[in-house]
């Protein structure tokens, strides 16, 4: 296992609202696990609840954002990396080193993580700025090996816009059968392809030259691949072959297909943990994709890029 292809690889999961990205990430890092590495979800989404749940976990754990500080527009020290593009400080931890609080554990021995939460926090709370700064800097190690991260990301594209791309190895995005979703893919792709290209992010709203030069250096170190597409809640084949055709040529291409298993639906509805023939065999298919696409040139992953922007 310590030579493994995904070994300190991190996935982000895109969608818009209501596309099922959730549901993609307890099943794709279920069948990341059963590939033999160590998996963690992050919990990026800083207003949804569920995951911990969904997933099978023995309790919801605190929010790291209590861990490094809290965020600056309550006093805290985490900044937004839209403000403050500079790295979080301490953002490389090991999970045996967190407060057992902050990390739960799910029957199929996959660690959860979440990053922050607005809920509770009261006025002034309403930016989560520096819950995107650390999901786009947090970099984990287990028993001196670097896992599989999965990020379920924050509904739309605002986590993409601040830099959370800069930070995966590869963006699945979740597509349902509506207009909204393929746009919502259509755009991560074009945005993948910049980023690849060396357009630079937007900086004239830095005054300070430094700042400005580490945020270009940030995207022009950026590991994004590509981008790749898992077709969700996919109710006939008809309806499937509409969703190919909308994503021909996108950039977007879809690797998978998650069947509309109205199960997962009550399970969600119940806050159990989601059970799914189905869509567990579809999840493997995109795990196996990810590991085919990974290859022998991509050992150590975003975490290997993360540690050599905060050189």
């Amino acid at each position: 296992m310590s030579d493994h292809l995904l070994l300190g690889l991190r996935i982000g999961v895109f969608g818009k609202g209501g596309a099922g990205k959730s549901t993609v990430t307890v099943f794709l890092a279920r069948a990341l696990r059963e590939l033999g590495v160590p998996v963690v979800v992050l919990d990026a989404d800083s207003t949804n609840v569920g995951l911990a749940a969904a997933l099978g976990a023995d309790r919801e754990p605190e929010p790291l954002l209590t861990y490094f500080g809290g965020m600056v527009f309550s006093g805290g020290a985490v900044t937004c990396p839209v403000d403050d593009p500079t790295p979080l400080p301490g953002a490389a931890v090991a999970l045996e080193d967190l407060p057992a609080s902050c990390v739960a554990r799910t029957p199929d021995d996959i660690h959860l993580l979440v990053a922050g939460k607005l809920g509770g926090l009261g006025p002034g709370a309403g930016c989560d700025g520096p819950v995107a700064k650390i999901v786009r800097d947090l970099r984990v190690s287990h028993g001196g090996t670097s896992p599989v991260v999965v990020v379920d990301h924050k509904a739309g594209f605002e986590d993409a816009a601040r830099g959370a791309l800069t930070a995966v190895d590869w963006a699945v995005v979740a597509v349902d059968p509506t207009t909204a979703a393929i746009q919502m893919a259509r755009h991560l792709a074009a945005t993948v392809t910049a980023i690849r290209l060396g357009v630079p992010p937007a900086t004239s709203h830095l005054e300070r030259p430094e700042l400005a030069a580490l945020a270009v250096r940030i995207f022009r170190e950026a590991r994004v691949r590509s981008v790749m597409t898992v077709l969700n809640r996919v109710p006939t084949v008809a309806a499937e072959a509409r969703l190919r055709a909308a994503l021909d040529g996108s950039g977007a291409p879809p690797v998978a297909v998650f069947g509309n298993d109205p199960d997962v639906g009550e399970q969600w509805l119940l806050g159990e943990r989601l059970r799914s023939g189905p869509l567990a065999e579809a999840a493997r298919a995109l795990a196996r994709e990810i590991e085919a696409a990974a290859g022998p040139t991509y050992a150590g992953g975003a975490d290997a890029r993360m540690a050599a922007v905060s050189r």
